[in-house]
């Protein structure tokens, strides 16, 4: 770990993290989370709320090697060690360049060859450009983009702009070639205006709904408590937990029968009863709504969300409701 303060020609210094404890948490902006928790739909709470404590920070973040997809391309990336409890969340910011950016780094990792480490946040410089923004101590910086606009001027008022953009990334970067990145942006130019637009990475903790499982009385089963991360299919979490679902006095809306439908929102087996937590779970479409329209605290298991719109809370559900 390095601890000299060094300081640069873009107010980027070394530090450490305990150097910047008072740095608000900001609120944040063009938020990617449900790409990394897939299912939760777009957040409806502030998610600053997830923030990992900054003593816990240094030591999750990893780099890992991902392997091209349709969805990334091939390449190292930030990642956490504690998959189960933690995520990567990106977001966007962007704020006008004054003297310089304004970013305290540390290392937390580093000293290759090929240049490649782990560079996190440790603090923001007062009067920076960065002084204000969402990003905060933790931090790791991934991509910077310098957006430079020019406006004409006729007859008195605005008749065109024109506009340039460079973009450099610094994702799992060391300090030095972080700094060598952001350095290679172009310097300051009289009479045009210039915005940072930051790619940031941030560690933040699942959120997780306690589900409370009630079962028939004739079952003769007592109460079950499981925990499920937020954007789980409500049917597949309980069947992965080892809890009993399918009703067998279910009938089937299409055929009036038994028979389970394999989660295709056909045969109400998997049915629930929500006694509280409703507003947990993701809205009800219409074949849902028709299909369970006599009833106003049922929901199909195999199309419910649990922590919809990256929610946490409390939930007690009753199980195989035909049987109660």
């Amino acid at each position: 770990m390095i601890s000299q303060l060094v300081t640069v020609s873009l107010l980027l210094t070394k530090g450490t993290l305990g150097n910047a404890l008072s740095t608000p948490f900001g609120k944040t902006t063009r938020n990617i989370a449900t790409q990394t928790l897939q299912g939760a739909g777009p957040a409806t709470v502030d998610l600053n709320q997830y923030n990992l404590p900054v003593e816990t920070i240094e030591e999750e973040w990893c780099a890992v090697v991902v392997q091209k997809t349709a969805e990334n391309e091939e390449g190292i990336y930030l990642g956490c060690k504690s998959n189960s409890e933690v995520f990567v969340d990106t977001f966007l910011t962007t704020f006008p360049r004054k003297e310089g950016m304004g970013i305290e780094l540390l290392e937390l990792a580093g000293g290759r060859d090929d240049d490649l480490g782990i560079t996190v946040v440790s603090g923001l410089v007062p009067g920076g450009s960065a002084e204000g923004s969402e990003i905060m101590t933790g931090d790791s910086i991934a991509e910077v983009s310098l957006v430079r606009s020019k406006t004409k001027i006729g007859d008195n008022r605005p008749i065109s702009e024109q506009n340039q953009e460079w973009t450099v990334k610094t994702e799992c970067f060391s300090y030095d070639a972080t700094v060598k990145a952001i350095q290679s942006l172009p310097p300051i130019i009289e009479g045009y205006e210039d915005y940072f637009t930051v790619k940031v990475r941030r560690l933040r903790s699942r959120p997780k709904v306690r589900v409370k499982l009630q079962y028939p009385p004739e079952q003769n089963e007592p109460d079950a408590i499981i925990e499920m991360n937020a954007g789980e299919n409500l049917r597949q979490g309980m069947l992965v937990r080892g809890i009993k679902l399918n009703d067998p006095l279910a009938k089937r809306f299409d055929t009036k029968s038994g028979g389970n439908c394999g989660a295709g929102g056909l045969c109400r087996t998997c049915q629930v009863t929500v006694m509280s937590g409703g507003e947990l779970l993701n809205d009800q479409r219409v074949a849902e709504k028709q299909m369970l329209a006599d009833n106003s605290r049922a929901r199909l298991a195999c199309k419910a969300i649990v922590g919809f719109g990256m929610q946490e809370g409390d939930m007690t559900i009753r199980v195989n409701p035909n049987q109660w």
